[in-house]
């Protein structure tokens, strides 16, 4: 494992999975180009919930290529690539098992966003989160989940589990928990794995 996570910090892997985010995080702006047009504007920065989430871990790695952290900016991305990445599993799956017929484009977002949550994870042992900045990160998380199933502003999901709403809605609050107290435990309370 520590070699792994050696691996993982190396420039060379860092700079490789910096442009992979990047255009990652470009190709999902573009996703939700349509619900964004129909999205009043004051609600724009709830709905892309995935591309905001590697966004900030471009920044993460960026900032690591740069031999700098930020654990606020660190513990936004985490705590969003383990909750959207796994959202995204969760809701292409459970689409399929509805009646859906799961395509190259559902496959395809398993894949991406099951990659997107263990880079949140993997890279634990190089965060230097500390409570304050899970804390702020725990209001915003749930502040979304506010928005998106009080308001209606949740990303759109398979039309076989579209009037599950109000069960994604719990479900998704109790994914937030969960990713929150993921990082707490890797990345604050044990402050490395190494």
């Amino acid at each position: 494992m520590r070699l792994f996570i050696r691996f993982l910090g190396m420039p060379s892997m860092i700079a490789a999975l910096l442009i992979v985010n990047t255009f990652g995080t470009i190709f999902g702006y573009w996703w939700y180009k349509i619900q964004l047009e129909q999205t009043p504007s004051v609600f724009y920065v709830f709905v892309p919930d995935s591309p905001t989430a590697s966004l900030f871990f471009c920044f993460v790695l960026l900032l690591f290529l740069l031999k700098k952290n930020s654990g606020l900016l660190e513990a936004l991305a985490s705590v969003t690539l383990i909750k959207y990445g796994l959202w995204a599993v969760v809701m292409n799956i459970a689409g399929g098992i509805a009646g859906d017929e799961l395509n190259w484009s559902n496959y395809m977002l398993i894949i991406s966003h099951f990659g997107m949550a263990l880079q949140g994870l993997l890279f634990a042992p190089y965060y230097r989160i500390k409570p304050w900045h899970l804390l702020v990160v725990a209001l915003w998380t749930i502040h979304n989940d506010i928005i998106d199933y009080v308001y209606g502003m949740y990303p759109w999901v398979s039309p076989a589990i579209s009037d599950q709403i109000s069960h994604i809605g719990y479900f998704t609050f109790w994914l937030s928990i969960f990713s929150i107290a993921i990082i707490y435990l890797t990345s604050v309370k044990r402050k490395t794995f190494l």
